[in-house]
């Protein structure tokens, strides 16, 4: 075998490699450099706005008590460093993971006695992302509580899981074929370590619930409906993929 067919062969082999023998790579890593530039320039970074709106909401007093979420976590830089790498968590109340929305939703209407925000709704949205960005350059270090594993192993059957009419799942596209190409676009490896996104597609940012959910209408299947427990369990599992990778939010992707 020549050298160039060899270095061929071996490049084939690490694109067909499965995600679990090879080293996790962010999407960032993917893109080309006008959207690198744009996600590292927070004056050029679109999604900022979000956050900057969370910050705003984050001092908002808010429901009949008129707490604000500062008046019981203080300051979101010191409070809320490293929760988004951890989440979703197990959440003892219900016995089961909750995803960093869903633990805000339930903090404004339990604390504050504010009405629920509804799944992808833009203060939602912006909560998450102001309380994410905290977290940013942080590791990824998914929450350890063993009673986690049987929603990460379900999290990770609905990975592996084939649907719709098209008959495919994530893991055929985001490990079987990560480094490969779907339609000239690259397929990346699928972590969540950058969300909520700023997607220029959407030209807004938006969850991993709605990209799972553009996911599953791509391949023709019936999508969850937003704040499923299917979501979150497959956040879970990918969360547990993605430990390591640093905590992005707001990342910019196509």
């Amino acid at each position: 075998m020549t050298r160039r067919r060899a270095a061929r062969a071996a490049l084939a082999l690490a694109v067909a490699m499965p995600l679990a023998a090879q080293a996790p790579r962010s999407g960032f890593e993917e893109m080309g450099p006008a959207i690198q530039a744009m996600q590292q320039d927070d004056m050029a970074n679109p999604g900022m706005l979000s956050v900057q709106e969370g910050e705003a909401l984050w001092a908002q007093p808010a429901g009949p008590a008129g707490r604000s979420c500062a008046g019981c976590h203080g300051e979101a830089a010191a409070s809320m460093r490293g929760v988004a790498a951890r989440h979703p968590a197990f959440d003892a109340a219900s016995g089961a993971p909750i995803d960093l929305a869903g633990r805000i939703q339930r903090c404004r209407t339990e604390q504050q006695g504010a009405p629920p925000l509804a799944r992808e709704s833009p203060d939602l949205l912006a909560l998450s992302a102001f309380v994410a960005h905290q977290s940013r350059g942080m590791p990824v270090s998914p929450d350890p509580d063993p009673g986690l594993a049987p929603f990460r192993a379900r999290g990770e059957a609905e990975f592996r899981a084939r649907r719709g009419q098209l008959d495919l799942s994530c893991a055929q596209c985001h490990e079987d074929r990560a480094g490969g190409r779907l339609g000239g676009s690259l397929i990346p490896q699928g972590h969540p370590n950058g969300y909520p996104l700023y997607r220029l597609e959407w030209q807004r940012i938006g969850s991993l619930q709605r990209r799972l959910r553009n996911c599953m209408v791509g391949v023709r299947a019936e999508p969850f409906a937003f704040g499923a427990p299917e979501y979150v369990e497959i956040e879970l599992f990918l969360m547990s993929r993605a430990a390591g990778l640093a905590i992005e939010t707001p990342a910019v992707r196509p």
